[in-house]
């Protein structure tokens, strides 16, 4: 028998995973990350439908500070922002909020995405269900703000592992799905949380058993069953202090002070 690991930190173990709810997004829900919530098809699915590395774009600041124009403007009353980046490809993306304390320290204040290709277009509509339909979290408010960190992850390159043990950690996300007694089972994690909980790689996997549901012994046989898909992450981060220098006093004034 092989105990797991503590799971990642949540801000309440009985709060529900967020998922958004249609048109944008389909029905099926996968756990993700810190537990956020992934909607689209299911996992095997969507990695196998996944493009090669070199036909995604890449990630830059300025899709996480239009992200953060989506969030100023929803609060202003402002109709969503037009993004000036290029929304033409479709791509498997998640939108991560952090809280980020004058020490430095952070905590996830929302995580939303889709683990099968979404236009870059919709990704204002990934901030906004971040920020107020993440159900495990109370909705954003405005003086929340000025301590947000935003990230934007563009997923890429998929490929099956050999084995549970076969991928890099701080290099791949991770995908796994299984089955138990004809029940599937299947989680994710983004390339970022193994090492931000310091977990090597088996942690990581006995972590993800847990997060996909799974709450029966966890055998070597069934490591063994574990089928596990990687990938990578094109991954762009902004403060709320560098996305209000960037668009020059186009933030609320209530907010520009706290970014000062």
């Amino acid at each position: 028998v092989v105990s797991a690991p503590r799971d990642a930190p949540r801000p309440s173990p009985a709060a529900p995973c967020a998922l958004r709810p249609a048109p944008l997004l389909a029905t099926v829900g996968s756990t993700l990350g810190h537990g956020a919530w992934a909607d689209g098809a299911p996992m095997a699915a969507a990695s196998a439908a996944a493009p090669a590395a070199e036909e995604y774009p890449a990630a830059e600041a300025e899709m996480a500070a239009h992200c953060f124009d989506a969030l100023v403007d929803h609060f202003r009353g402002r109709p969503p922002p037009q993004p000036r980046f290029d929304t033409s490809p479709t791509v498997p993306l998640f939108v991560t909020l952090s809280t980020v304390s004058e020490t430095g320290a952070r905590s996830l204040r929302g995580c939303i995405g889709s683990l099968s290709p979404r236009p870059l277009s919709e990704l204002s509509s990934y901030a906004h269900s971040s920020a107020f339909r993440d159900r495990r979290f109370s909705p954003l408010e405005e003086h929340e703000v000025p301590s947000l960190a935003i990230g934007v992850s563009l997923l890429v390159d998929y490929r099956p592992a050999a084995h549970f043990l076969d991928w890099e950690v701080g290099t791949h996300g991770v995908i796994i799905t299984f089955e138990v007694r004809g029940r599937s089972y299947s989680a994710t994690y983004l390339p970022e949380v193994a090492p931000e909980q310091g977990w090597d790689q088996r942690e990581a996997i006995l972590s993800l058993v847990r997060k996909a549901g799974y709450r029966g012994t966890v055998d070597e046989a069934l490591l063994a069953s574990i089928r596990v898909t990687t990938y990578r992450s094109s991954k762009t981060e902004l403060s709320y202090a560098e996305y209000a220098a960037s668009r020059a006093g186009r933030a609320p004034g209530a907010l520009d002070k706290e970014a000062a």
